[in-house]
């Protein structure tokens, strides 16, 4: 419970995933929670932990993270944003700040969250965006992958797509939408859900790259998702170019959907 003598902050966070290993602080601090917290409290000058709405793997970058707070000093909102972020190294960057409700929490208040994947679809490697998007040598076929994906859509058992250290209480989840677009070279696919497992995006990834390769049919789909189990899955797939766009939340606790970064990956 928070000590009522403080005030809840949410804060979003953008960041570049690809020199950490991942957001949930570990004791050799590579990780994008210690760098925020400690740039926290460097700025408030006392002991600042906080809690995010998802937790990014190793290498999985982030849009809009949000994460909340109870400040232990008094601050304007934007001076907690453009005071933390001096003591940031530069590939991660608070977003906002706004005051919220004492019962507002970033994971447990969160409705759904989305996730984006970028793959550049090409005979060479990427050079210029390693890191930034996965890649797929072979032709795909955005039609199959697309049939595929709305077997996706709705309640399921999504088991086959969690990997064996997730430690979620159910394998159910709702996936609300799947969105499939290629534009130029690059390919954009966009996973709104209730919420994921972990790995789930990327397992998801391998199977509809499977599909859309023509490794195997878009029915193959329903066979994965019935047999629950990881074996009958594609391989995992690159988290280079998955991007954690972000939580969303009832309208009553004001939480920014977006930020400028959101342009890089829309």
């Amino acid at each position: 419970m928070a000590d009522p003598r403080t005030q809840r902050l949410a804060l979003g966070l953008s960041y570049r995933g690809t020199a950490y290993h991942g957001w949930q602080s570990q004791p050799g601090g590579r990780t994008v929670q210690d760098h925020v917290e400690a740039a926290l409290s460097e700025f408030a000058a006392r002991r600042v932990t906080t809690l995010c709405a998802g937790r990014t793997d190793a290498g999985v970058h982030a849009i809009n993270q949000v994460l909340h707070l109870d400040a232990p000093v008094q601050r304007e909102p934007f001076a907690w944003v453009r005071g933390s972020n001096r003591y940031l190294p530069k590939d991660i960057a608070l977003q906002w700040c706004v005051p919220v409700a004492s019962d507002f929490h970033a994971r447990n208040s969160a409705l759904g969250r989305r996730y984006r994947y970028l793959l550049l679809q090409s005979a060479v490697r990427p050079a210029l965006e390693v890191g930034l998007c996965g890649w797929s040598f072979k032709p795909l076929d955005g039609d199959a992958m697309r049939e595929a994906a709305a077997r996706l859509i709705g309640e399921h058992d999504f088991s086959s797509f969690r990997a064996a250290e997730c430690q979620a209480a159910s394998p159910v989840k709702t996936m609300r939408a799947i969105t499939i677009e290629a534009r130029g070279a690059y390919w954009h696919f966009g996973f709104d859900a209730s919420a994921f497992l972990h790995h789930m995006v990327r397992n998801l990834m391998g199977c509809l790259l499977a599909v859309g390769s023509g490794q195997r049919p878009p029915g193959w789909i329903d066979e994965v998702l019935a047999a629950r189990s990881r074996e009958a899955a594609a391989p995992t797939f690159p988290a280079d170019g998955l991007y954690f766009v972000g939580p969303y939340y009832d309208a009553r606790f004001a939480i920014p959907e977006s930020n400028p970064a959101m342009d890089w990956i829309r």
